[in-house]
């Protein structure tokens, strides 16, 4: 018999007045799982008699619970990721969006994004979503190289991420997003390249870009560990991320967060709510939320998860407040990473003496009253946040 954890009870939380509020619902659901990916998803195998159409009816409690608790509040923007959200096909995307709408009341020109594995999709399914509602979809691509897919466990062919672009495309979406992930052991730099041109030629108005990155725990970190594969250079991560942002920028896809470029109107506006301090609701197993000066986390397991909402309580497994001090050096953390910048009254006395130090090195530029990374900086971004900080 299993032991349910304790639960956190939630403080009052209030929005704070003036800030962006986005839902984000995750999708625990995975047909296999990638060799590096630690996220908090589940196989068939893994999900102890949970489901999709159980994790359905918990998410709506979850989201009932949550307006009770919220009040009238306007969602900006709306983002479910995963996970594999297209595993729930075009009709249950449009359930969840259904139990978003039946909750809280959208602004009329909500952002409302989809994760989507290319080899799950169809035309019906992109016509299924964007009826419902959707406005953007982010692919999971990672590259078309077979060997660079094989390494990362990735079982889509590697032209497919393309067909459903277009297919998207023809079911009337104009915001379209394809994630790459570079410096895989054995990918050259024409892999990523030739990576690049398809995510183009697909006509996409948004590309994110991570560099592989070996978390403990993964299939890909014992490889390693075995010495089955290099761990990945991080002098070839840079040369790697200076080529893609070298040929995204020349395609007229300019960076906008260190690690995503658009074109003009194509910019993520849920994530860029993250980077700017926005706030909002995560539903759904392990989904994080942020609201006020509190953030918390649900518990991770959909089974655990269903159990607590089926006792009408919120599946928070833990909070914390944070104080002016926490969210200072947050918002120096993600703003520096975005091409607007980080404005200097932002920082104390101490910390911009040391950003003048980073600006001396190359490494930051002054835009107005505003702190950019320069080139340089980008490939240092983390190591120009703790230089600056004062902790």
């Amino acid at each position: 018999m299993s032991v349910r954890p304790a639960l956190a009870a939630l403080p009052q939380v209030v929005l704070t007045p003036g800030t962006a509020f986005g839902i984000y619902v995750h999708v625990p659901f995975c047909a296999t799982r990638c060799g590096y990916c630690d996220f908090n998803t589940y196989t068939a195998a893994e999900l102890g008699g949970a489901s999709p159409q159980g994790w359905l009816t918990a998410l709506r409690t979850e989201l009932e619970l949550a307006a009770d608790l919220m009040g009238t509040v306007p969602v900006d923007t709306v983002f479910v990721g995963g996970g594999t959200p297209s595993l729930l096909g075009g009709a249950g995307l449009a359930e969840v969006l259904d139990a978003v709408r039946g909750n809280f009341v959208l602004a009329p020109d909500a952002e409302v994004t989809t994760e989507a594995n290319p080899e799950s999709t169809s035309p019906q399914f992109f016509a299924q979503i964007r009826a419902a509602g959707y406005t953007r979809v982010s692919l999971g691509m990672q590259s078309v190289a077979p060997r660079v897919l094989a390494v990362l466990d990735r079982t889509h062919s590697p032209g497919r991420a393309l067909h459903a672009a277009a297919e998207a495309t023809a079911a009337g979406f104009e915001h379209l997003n394809i994630d790459l992930i570079y410096g895989t052991p054995g990918e050259t730099d024409d892999d990523l390249l030739r990576s690049l041109d398809a995510a183009l030629t697909a006509g996409v108005d948004h590309v994110s870009a991570y560099a592989l990155v070996v978390e403990d725990g993964t299939a890909l970190a014992r490889r390693v560990r075995r010495g089955e594969i290099d761990a990945p250079d991080d002098d070839v991560l840079a040369h790697r991320y200076e080529l893609l942002d070298q040929r995204l920028s020349a395609a007229g896809l300019s960076w906008y967060e260190v690690s995503n470029w658009s074109r003009p109107d194509g910019q993520c506006r849920h994530n860029v709510g993250y980077w700017n301090g926005g706030q909002w609701w995560g539903a759904g197993p392990g989904a994080h939320a942020f609201v006020g000066d509190t953030r918390w986390w649900n518990v991770k397991h959909p089974s655990t998860y269903a159990e607590a909402l089926a006792g009408g309580q919120l599946p928070a497994a833990e909070f914390e407040r944070l104080n002016a001090h926490a969210r200072h050096i947050e918002n120096v953390l993600l703003q520096i990473r975005l091409r607007t910048g980080l404005p200097v009254a932002a920082l104390t006395d101490s910390e911009r003496l040391r950003a003048d130090d980073a600006v001396a090195s190359g490494l930051l530029i002054h835009a107005g009253d505003r702190l950019v990374l320069t080139d340089r900086g980008r490939l240092l971004a983390d190591a120009v946040v703790r230089d600056v900080l004062d902790d």
